[in-house]
């Protein structure tokens, strides 16, 4: 019986290296425990799993011609594991390490432990156990079995390779607690293209007051109630660098007449107090600072807050939004989303962020559409109550968090902004976008 050699994992350690490194990040983080445990399985173990399991004999890896070129494969398949199951978790909304650690983990025990069945050993894949012998060499495998080996051998990496996907994409819809697909819009819902909307009392259960109404009645922004740039001014202007955006934020580019606010994207070469240059100028407005040490204009814990917005008619290279973000540390997360249209206006996004215990930056949310949401004015509403959050468009429930752990309890500012730039460049025909905003308004119990 041949003995195996003892650099070889046991099945048993293999199938449960995934979970060691899942329970590695209870660790606290940069830990080496945490780090080596964790790199060493995304970096070995789904793809030795997938090998071992597409093998057409049990023949240890030691007696396989080109052990360099195994090893090389293995990783390849671990980090395309890993890739696979990423991609999906974060554009469902769900990636986190732990879950994708989770996934990979459930892929690994499962190539090793499902049982199979291997046909006799090759004999180019035995060991000599002596001399060899004097008389005839027996006849080598015929050409059909040659194929009928690779064939199985492709077949098992085609069958690994259908259970990650299917593993990853199960992982990102249950994490996420959402399909991937949008939700449609139903027939005879309010807003319809081109009909103004003016919901002045909330639909979600109350009772309400009223804290904060902006209708832009006159022909200036109000300076009581808004600022135009980030709390992280830098004089003169801002922008959101974390997103990679091509905007800087001036004040220029924000109107006020007629009843609406007016956010304006214009092309043109824009020199940023922070050194840069940006090929676009854009507005926003936000409830915060003027200056980095200043007081906010608004703050608010918890409410039910709603915009009428009229989502820009060219939506390649934009990404407008309406959204919470924290007072005290002037970051996310904790985040509250409660309308983007990343690229698009014909979807609009809803995202919660919260961190997790690992420091993670987590985040569920839903798409809904299709609408054309450019040819008229769609109310957009989220109700932000103590243990729950719900989105609404044109007063129809679209999507609720019922997790309390995810729903933040810190004071919040408001931002309306048209960003560019991020994910993709407006295309060079284009040179202008507008963001439109009937009315703002804020409603607590």
């Amino acid at each position: 019986m041949t003995r195996r050699p003892p650099w070889i994992t046991p099945r048993g350690v293999l199938a449960l290296s995934g979970w060691a490194a899942l329970a590695a990040t209870l660790l606290p983080a940069g830990s080496v425990l945490r780090v080596a445990s964790t790199a060493a399985f995304l970096l070995v173990c789904p793809g030795l799993a997938m090998v071992l399991r597409a093998r057409p004999t049990p023949a240890p890896l030691t007696a396989w011609p080109g052990r360099t070129t195994a090893a090389v494969l293995v990783v390849a398949l671990s980090t395309s594991a890993a890739l696979l199951v990423a991609v999906p978790l974060f554009l469902g909304g769900a990636f986190t390490v732990a879950r994708a650690l989770a996934v990979l983990a459930a892929l690994t025990t499962a190539l090793v432990l499902l049982p199979r069945r291997y046909r006799t050993v090759p004999e180019q894949l035995r060991r000599p156990s002596g001399p060899p012998a004097t008389e005839a060499a027996p006849p080598g495998p015929s050409p059909g079995a040659g194929r009928r080996t690779v064939r199985r051998q492709a077949g098992g990496l085609s069958v690994a390779l259908l259970l990650l996907l299917s593993t990853a994409c199960a992982g990102a819809l249950s994490s996420s607690g959402r399909s991937l697909t949008a939700d449609p819009e139903p027939s005879g819902t309010p807003g319809a293209a081109g009909t103004p909307v003016r919901t002045d009392e909330p639909v979600a259960p109350g009772p309400w007051h009223q804290v904060f109404r902006d209708d832009f009645d006159g022909t200036t922004l109000n300076a009581a109630d808004w600022v135009t740039c980030y709390d992280w001014v830098l004089g003169g202007g801002c922008t959101n660098a974390g997103n990679g955006e091509e905007e800087w934020y001036q004040s220029g580019q924000v109107e006020v007449s007629d009843g609406v606010l007016t956010l304006n994207a214009q092309r043109g070469k824009q020199h940023g107090s922070d050194g840069r240059t940006y090929p676009w100028a854009s507005g926003m407005v936000s409830t915060g600072r003027d200056s980095y040490g200043g007081t906010p204009r608004h703050t608010f814990t918890y409410g039910y807050f709603a915009a009428a917005i009229n989502a820009p008619a060219e939506p390649a290279g934009f990404f407008p939004a309406f959204w919470l973000i924290p007072a005290a540390t002037r970051g996310t997360p904790p985040e509250l989303d409660i309308a983007e249209f990343p690229n698009t206006n014909q979807y609009v996004d809803m995202n919660l962020h919260w961190r997790t215990p690992d420091g993670n930056d987590a985040h569920v949310g839903r798409r809904f559409g299709p609408a054309d949401f450019a040819s008229g004015y769609h109310v957009y509403a989220l109700d932000w109550e103590r243990d729950s959050v719900t989105w609404y468009v044109d007063g129809v429930e679209r999507f609720k968090v019922t997790d309390p752990s995810q729903v933040p309890n810190v004071a919040m500012e408001l931002v309306i902004n048209l960003a560019v730039g991020y994910l993709q460049s407006p295309p060079p025909t284009v040179d202008t976008a507008q963001l439109h905003v009937q009315w703002v308004g804020v409603w607590q119990h």
